[in-house]
């Protein structure tokens, strides 16, 4: 009798850790799709400046990132809690600015054409370029991260 207690206890500690394991797999899923979308943001913000400039552009996306998120993920638990309907329509908001600025990216490629531009910009100039630069970085990976975070849930 006293061993079928033990193999009960083990059994029963087994199937505990087995359920820590699934849950920690899953939870290990969620957080690469939250971490992974800055990947591709920041590789974008530094094509065509200056290599001394390349980390403090990353380092200042990566803090504004960072600030996104610890807004977004309680915002998207409570979200989630109290107003469920509210989800749907808040990601096909969220989608379509990301269209918006696919097409607007697009459109400046493809309608701006650079008349007397010799390719040098002045100091300024590109301080300028650069702040807007990780602006819409910032601005494109919060609804980036608001998207990943809420369908994560």
């Amino acid at each position: 009798m006293a061993f079928a207690s033990l193999f009960t206890l083990l059994d029963d500690i087994a199937s505990v850790l087995d359920d820590v394991a699934v849950m920690t797999k899953m939870a290990a899923k969620k957080t690469a799709g939250v971490v992974g979308d800055d990947l591709a943001l920041n590789a974008n913000q530094v094509t065509g400046v200056s290599a001394d400039r390349e980390l403090p552009i990353v380092w200042a996306v990566a803090k504004g990132s960072l600030i996104n998120k610890v807004i977004l993920v309680p915002f998207s638990l409570l979200l989630s809690v109290f107003l469920p309907w509210l989800i749907t329509p808040l990601l096909v908001i969220g989608g379509a600015f990301l269209c918006f600025e696919g097409v607007e990216k697009l459109l400046h490629k493809f309608l701006n054409k650079h008349s007397g531009d010799d390719g040098h910009h002045a100091a300024s100039d590109e301080i300028v370029d650069e702040k807007t630069k990780i602006k819409g970085a910032i601005r494109t990976d919060f609804i980036l991260s608001a998207e990943i975070i809420i369908i994560a849930l």
